[in-house]
């Protein structure tokens, strides 16, 4: 199964324990495949450079390049195509989508509100963590 994780689930799973978490597990233990592009991996170590997150970064002593590395080896990189805006209050929220479709997704997984709103993208279903570890690793 092929996902992508939004950049908001894949910071909450590096930094602290609960469902983002056990997604990431399940893409260690190759129960899933988590995809990614240049971009989002290029946000998330924006993200992860944000000043907010260095003292848990200091607490768990890993550095921001160590994350990302780390995730860029364990996702496969997709190059997806630029698609239409589908996301008007966030078009970096189209950067996930178009990357799902490069990727052949079957599961985009966000915790962004305006994102679980579009609910499916050319079959591909947007899922909170909680409902995707729910509904989907809880079978496998």
């Amino acid at each position: 199964m092929r996902v992508v994780a939004d950049t908001n689930v894949i910071v909450s799973a590096m930094l602290w324990i609960g469902s983002p978490h056990q997604i990431l597990v399940a893409s260690e233990d190759a129960r899933l495949t988590l995809c990614t592009s240049p971009s989002l991996l290029r946000e998330l170590t924006g993200v992860l450079s944000r000043p907010k997150f260095a003292p848990r970064l200091r607490a768990l002593q890993v550095s921001v390049s160590e994350l990302t590395t780390g995730y860029a080896r364990l996702a496969r990189l997709v190059n997806p195509q630029r698609i239409m805006r589908v996301v008007a209050e966030d078009p970096a929220d189209d950067e996930v989508l178009a990357c799902a479709l490069a990727a052949r997704a079957h599961y985009i997984v966000s915790g962004d509100t305006d994102l679980l709103r579009v609910r499916s993208y050319r079959g591909i279903s947007i899922l909170s963590p909680h409902l995707f570890v729910q509904q989907k690793l809880s079978r496998s």
